[in-house]
């Protein structure tokens, strides 16, 4: 009995030993933003990955410009709206997508895409895109090591934000009337 019960703690030190190893964990770890109404119900909430800068040049390089970019990493960014909301002046429906952009110098083009539960923007349709607007790309203040989204609340709704390397846009999105 004294040799099985050694033999059992031998067992779970090494177990619980090798179940702790971090070290191959996701490098661009999921993260999820939720912005919500003045009577507290949702409004929307992102989910996408955070991929870090690591002292590389990002936009026109990393991600490159006037091309389709999943606006992350690992799977595309989806986006709900709890309710029918206006998204920088243009109606869309209550419901779960996609969301893309396009990088360019000046300005980006933020897409709205009906396919969700994909892997970066390999299978990108724009056939199913159910928006395409154009927003200024605006200088940071500072740096932004992780791609970051939030948002900022403003008047019947709220500001999207989307930050990365020394680059963010601004999209409003308010409730649809």
């Amino acid at each position: 009995m004294k040799l099985f019960n050694s033999c059992l703690i031998v067992f779970l030190i090494t177990f619980s030993a090798s179940a702790q190893d971090f070290s191959d964990i996701d490098k661009s770890p999921m993260d999820a933003v939720i912005t919500r109404n003045q009577d507290n119900s949702p409004l929307a909430r992102i989910i996408y990955s955070r991929p870090k800068k690591k002292d590389r040049v990002i936009f026109g390089e990393l991600v490159p410009y006037n091309k389709v970019w999943r606006t992350g990493a690992n799977e595309a960014t989806e986006i709900t709206f709890y309710e029918d909301v206006l998204f920088n002046g243009t109606e869309i429906e209550a419901g779960t997508y996609s969301l893309y952009t396009i990088p360019e110098e000046k300005k980006w083009i933020i897409i709205i895409n009906e396919k969700i539960n994909v892997w970066g923007a390999y299978s990108y349709d724009d056939s199913l895109d159910i928006l395409r607007t154009t927003v200024p790309a605006k200088q940071t203040a500072a740096s932004v090591e992780n791609f970051s989204i939030t948002f900022k609340p403003s008047v019947d709704g709220s500001d999207l934000l989307m930050g990365w390397d020394d680059t963010f846009i601004e999209v409003p999105i308010q409730k649809a009337q």
